[in-house]
């Protein structure tokens, strides 16, 4: 269950069902502490909308960077880890709780200022928004 309020930043609370990236099942299967989420699949809550190109997993500021290749027109999006809902480690796929649309109408993608306080602050604001606006 995403915590109240919303926390862009922060992955999800683990649960039983490994639907985080760094559980003990994953370690003890993967030989380390957690799972490499870069070149897995991303899926919004109406279809595929590209792969991983990079994860962060630091504590409060976790984020995945995603190539959506031909999708929309090989723009990279940042999508915040609390929009993650659950992880498929077997399939390789990491699934969103946004549609296709509000991920395609998120902040643009800066690879020179993605971690800036300011942007960070942008996206995080967008998202919390699209989260009370669209709770799954």
């Amino acid at each position: 269950m995403q915590p109240t309020p919303f926390t862009p930043w922060t992955w999800r609370e683990p649960s039983p069902l490994g639907n985080d990236p760094v559980t003990a099942e994953a370690a003890e299967e993967y030989g380390t502490t957690g799972v490499d989420l870069v070149g897995y699949k991303v899926e919004a809550t109406d279809g595929h909308i590209g792969s991983i190109d990079k994860a962060s997993y630091d504590v409060g500021s976790s984020f995945l960077v995603v190539d959506t290749g031909p999708w929309i027109f090989g723009r990279k999006v940042l999508l915040p880890a609390g929009t993650v809902q659950t992880f498929d480690h077997d399939e390789r796929k990491v699934y969103v709780d946004r549609t296709k649309e509000q991920i395609k109408s998120s902040p643009e993608y800066d690879k020179d200022t993605f971690e800036t306080p300011e942007y960070r602050e942008q996206v995080g604001d967008y998202y919390t928004g699209s989260y009370r606006d669209y709770p799954h």
